[in-house]
């Protein structure tokens, strides 16, 4: 029950500390009341998407973050640097093999469409939505499905000033219809050779057909080939709202090999209270009904992300870290927590745990609380990963960099 490392929380920058730790042959335990958000949101990885890198004259990535870390050094990229950064995004790419991988097109932000009609900049993309950064530049269908209430074909295709139509479908005649189902129907070949003659019909000169992020969730390389072959003509996927089939292919991939590296994973299952001694923690407390079951490590790292993970509560009066009670920098009363307007910049988005450059939370003299603790993810405060489009850049780079400062035994 002991292990050289406890990581607390299954998203992805929890993830990608237990790959790291993993890698150097570390016992590594990590525990999770849930998936994470990335089984919600992450589609594709964004790592800084603002305007000095999403505007008409395109930055390359490496330059603008350069630019990036020198301007805010508060940032969670400015403590990890942009070695450390280059570093996480490489692992993480490592473990993506052709056919199903992630690229980039020309270290450059790209532009791709999504669910919402908007087109967005975003930095690495899974084989499956390449041909979609390259829309406008083609002439396309996006095809829809009846009952799919995630997705309008029609909202899609506007920016693009493509066409966009809704397949019915036999199987659920005016059901509602859920991205999940739709991924396994789209496994099947029956399915997929009905909808590919329906599709072929309705093409009036299209060269390319955008699909809602659903072709499969095991091999939709395969799917994609298929459907291909079927309709003639290229076929991509298109980022959808929760939940996300890519993100769930994102998060199979890594317990797939994270189990046969050896990692013990406790998935459904909540941290009830930590064993804390001398500023260190003893172990946690982890609560399968009806008992609680101790765990002990000599390093720790709290991945348990902002408000959607559980990471942080708010009560009235307050902003809290539920698991080690640590300090959460927040700006006042709940009154200065928003902004006046819907689309302003709210302060509550910046909340987070301060830490120092090795990500240890600190006090308000700058003094570590905890030696053996650390924190990755959007956790940390001093970004505001929505605004930015950063937020998978974050959770890999810090989550990379937290794994590899226990691993130098520096903290």
């Amino acid at each position: 029950m002991h292990y050289d490392l406890i990581i607390i929380g299954m998203g992805l920058s929890g993830l990608m500390a237990a790959k790291t730790a993993a890698e150097a042959g570390r016992k590594v335990l990590i525990v999770g009341k849930g998936m994470g958000c990335l089984t919600l949101f992450s589609n594709t990885i964004d790592v800084l998407g603002i305007p000095l890198l999403a505007g008409p004259e395109t930055t390359r990535l490496r330059d603008g973050l350069s630019q990036w870390i020198q301007d805010h050094p508060e940032h969670p990229y400015s403590k990890v640097g942009l070695k450390g950064i280059e570093e996480g995004l490489s692992l993480f790419t490592s473990l993506f093999h052709p056919p199903y991988s992630f690229q980039t097109i020309g270290d450059e932000n790209c532009f791709l469409p999504t669910g919402a009609g908007t087109m967005r900049p975003t930095y690495l993309i899974p084989d499956t939505m390449v041909a979609g950064a390259f829309g406008k530049e083609k002439k396309g269908l996006i095809v829809g499905f009846k009952g799919f209430r995630d997705f309008y074909a029609g909202y899609v295709a506007g920016p693009l000033n493509w066409r966009g139509i809704a397949l019915s479908l036999p199987e659920t005649p005016g059901q509602e219809i859920s991205a999940t189902a739709l991924s396994r129907w789209m496994e099947k070949e029956v399915f997929r050779k009905k909808i590919g003659q329906e599709i072929k019909k309705n093409l009036s000169g299209e060269t390319c057909v955008g699909f809602p992020a659903i072709l499969g969730m095991n091999d939709p390389i395969k799917v994609k080939r298929d459907l291909e072959e079927k309709i003639g003509v290229e076929v991509f996927e298109i980022p959808t709202l929760p939940p996300s089939i890519p993100g769930m292919r994102i998060y199979n991939r890594f317990k797939e090999w994270l189990i046969r590296k050896g990692v013990t994973f406790l998935l459904g299952h909540s941290v009830a209270k930590v064993s804390i001694k001398n500023k260190r923690c003893e172990g946690v407390y982890v609560f399968n009904p009806p008992v609680s079951n101790f765990y002990s490590a000599d390093r720790f790292i709290l991945a348990t992300g902002r408000f959607i993970g559980g990471g942080l509560m708010a009560d009235r009066e307050r902003i809290s870290e539920p698991i080690f009670n640590l300090p959460v920098s927040q700006p006042g009363s709940q009154e200065e927590w928003f902004g006046k307007s819907f689309f302003d910049e709210h302060p509550i988005h910046r909340m987070g745990i301060l830490t120092d450059s090795s990500f240890r939370p600190i006090d308000e003299t700058g003094e570590p609380i905890l030696e053996n603790v650390l924190l990755a993810g959007t956790i940390l405060s001093g970004h505001h990963c929505l605004d930015e489009k950063s937020r998978e850049g974050i959770e890999i780079a810090t989550g990379y960099w937290a794994a590899k400062r226990v691993l130098e035994q520096r903290v």
